[in-house]
């Protein structure tokens, strides 16, 4: 299964660029897409001479689209996708700015509709592979962070819907669930002086798996073309209880959410909403830049 030619967004950093980094050493050819040019660069060159990088924002069609034209005409094909891209912004929805609540929708949502539009056609035409990168947070509801929730539930929704309108022309769509990695978002989110608090916690939430143990499972899934990947493996049993999940979320933050809504409230009037509520991580100042540019 090696040899292929992989599409990757938000390569820049985090599970995007472990991800390129371990396919490329068995052999694939990564197309790397993201926001951060230095960073992407250093990546692609970790990925041997095959690699190649385009800077493009996946909020913006006409910039996508002409990446995956530049990696169509370097490579010839596409032969898998894992639309990665994605940002979290931690706060509660009655009181963080809504650009960044709206922001976090259309980057970790509508990005990966817009990812999935422009490289359609070439996975149709290589029968390849596409993995919508989700998360725990389609499954487990927390407290404060209500945009990555929803736009992740859209993810896990639209893979299912496309995995039942693919089947018949040879793409396989897969779906990827992960609880909290170690990675820059997550470091970002973990030093909020609010919602860090707020996810040690959480049942389910409580716990920060290492990049390595991910990587092993996506890649495993990409090998293997699976319709869903789970990191760790506890989260596709915890799918067939979902009615019950609310319960237990509204159950172990009972006494917390109270204290944190107060001081998120003092948090924003203090730094002012724009930066209390902002995207977390590098990553998400990368992706503030990008806005802040237009």
């Amino acid at each position: 299964m090696s040899g292929k030619v992989v599409l990757v967004t938000g390569a820049s950093r985090g599970i995007g660029a472990a991800v390129a980094r371990r396919l490329a050493s068995e052999g694939d050819k990564l197309a790397l897409v993201g926001l951060e040019p230095e960073e992407l660069r250093q990546v692609a060159e970790e990925c041997g001479p095959d690699a190649g990088w385009w800077e493009a924002d996946v909020t913006d069609l006409a910039s996508l689209q002409a990446a995956v034209d530049a990696v169509v005409e370097r490579y010839g094909r596409i032969d898998v996708v894992v639309a990665n891209a994605g940002i979290a912004a931690p706060g509660f929805t009655r009181s963080m700015d809504p650009a960044v609540f709206e922001r976090v929708l259309d980057v970790d949502l509508y990005g990966v509709w817009r990812t999935v539009r422009v490289t359609l056609p070439h996975l149709l035409a290589s029968k390849g592979y596409l993995l919508l990168v989700s998360s725990l947070a389609a499954v487990v509801h927390i407290p404060g962070l209500a945009s990555y929730t929803v736009a992740k539930a859209g993810v896990e929704a639209m893979g299912n819907s496309l995995r039942a309108e693919l089947r018949h022309l040879g793409v396989k769509v897969g779906v990827a669930h992960m609880t909290f990695v170690d990675t820059d978002m997550v470091r970002g989110v973990d030093e909020h002086p609010v919602f860090g608090k707020v996810r040690t916690g959480i049942p389910l939430a409580n716990r920060v798996y290492p990049l390595d143990f991910a990587v092993e499972k996506f890649v495993r899934g990409i090998r293997r073309r699976s319709r869903v990947v789970h990191v760790p493996g506890w989260i596709g049993p915890l799918k067939a209880v979902r009615a019950l999940i609310p319960h237990v979320v509204e159950f172990g933050s009972r006494l917390s959410v109270a204290k944190a809504d107060r001081a998120a409230l003092a948090d924003i009037e203090t730094r002012g909403a724009t930066v209390s509520t902002r995207a977390s991580g590098a990553g998400g100042q990368a992706d503030s830049a990008k806005v802040a540019q237009r």
